[in-house]
């Protein structure tokens, strides 16, 4: 059963939007008082934000890349830093096999 069979649809406002990638999207809302129609929309083919400016499009968001934790570490300690850590568990296991 469609919408034209339960009776008269009502207004539509129909919107574009532009993505980085020049894909057009055209959702409709509703026509009513105080509408607010959406900044930013989601491109439907490429994910990316789109705006309502053909010419200034957003920005594709900015994807950071996978960090280990060894990456996430290695940004927080250096290298000397990360030697002594090294070498006081060394100290420590050595110490307990003495002690064993």
């Amino acid at each position: 059963m469609g919408e034209a069979e339960r009776g008269d649809a009502a207004p539509r406002v129909f919107v574009s939007y532009w993505c980085a990638n020049g894909h057009q999207i055209r959702p409709s809302f509703a026509e009513e008082p105080g509408l607010v129609v959406p900044e930013t929309w989601d491109c439907p083919r490429c994910g990316f934000p789109a705006g309502q400016d053909e010419a200034n499009p957003p920005a594709p968001p900015k994807v950071e890349p996978y960090k280990t934790h060894l990456a996430y570490v290695k940004e927080r300690r250096s290298d000397a830093d990360g030697k002594a850590i090294l070498d006081e568990a060394l100290a420590t296991l050595r110490d307990r096999k003495l002690i064993q």
